[in-house]
Order: C-alpha cells, then sequence, then structure tokens
C-alpha cells in the first residue's frame, strides 16, 4: 500500500510540476502580451501625433498665408511713407531748423493776458 501511495504522491507531485509549469508559461505569454501591446500602442500615439502635426502644419500654412500678405503690405506702405518724409525732410529741413534756431534766440517777452 505504501508504494501505492507513493506512486500516487509521485503522480501528483508530477501534475503539480507540470501546472506550474503551464502557469509560468501563461505568465510570460501575459508579459509579452503587455509589452506588445504597449508598443503598439506607442506606435499608434506616434502616428496619431504625425497626423495631427500636419493636420496643424496644413492650417497654420493656410491662415498665415494672410498675414503673411498683409504684413508684406504694410512693410511696403511703411517703406513709401518712410521714403516721402525723408523727401520732406531734405526738402524743408533747413527751413525748420532755422525757424527752431530763430524762434529760440530771438525772444519777445509778452505778459500773459487774463
Amino acid at each position: 500500500m505504501s508504494a501505492q501511495n507513493s506512486a500516487g504522491i509521485q503522480t501528483l507531485l508530477d501534475a503539480e510540476r507540470e501546472a506550474q509549469k503551464i502557469v509560468q508559461k501563461a505568465r510570460e505569454y501575459r508579459t509579452k502580451r503587455v509589452k506588445d501591446a504597449r508598443s503598439e500602442a506607442q506606435k499608434e500615439i506616434e502616428e496619431y501625433r504625425k497626423k495631427k502635426e500636419e493636420e496643424f502644419k496644413a492650417f497654420e500654412k493656410e491662415h498665415t498665408s494672410g498675414n503673411k500678405k498683409a504684413e508684406d503690405d504694410a512693410n511696403r506702405a511703411t517703406e513709401e511713407k518712410l521714403k516721402e518724409i525723408k523727401q520732406i525732410g531734405k526738402e524743408k529741413g533747413g527751413k525748420v531748423v532755422d525757424d527752431l534756431l530763430n524762434a529760440v534766440t530771438n525772444v519777445e517777452p509778452k505778459p500773459p493776458s487774463k
């Protein structure tokens, strides 16, 4: 009877070892699947990020082109005004300086009127 008990115990131990192997394989498989899922999710995130960046760049390009034109127009108008002001300064600058010097050097004091 002890041989039968010993054989039964040995069978149970063998079954337990086999179960442990199965559990270990299941854990390894689960760990592998979690890693695979994470890498797949990271790839999806990167693809989504690239897609949204491209959409943003297209949106930005579409909406900033009008601003660029307006900026160029403003710069052109500013340059024209600066040329006009410089031309007027060349033509009338001497007279303005003379008038300022005359007003400073030829003072005519007058009492204030009430």
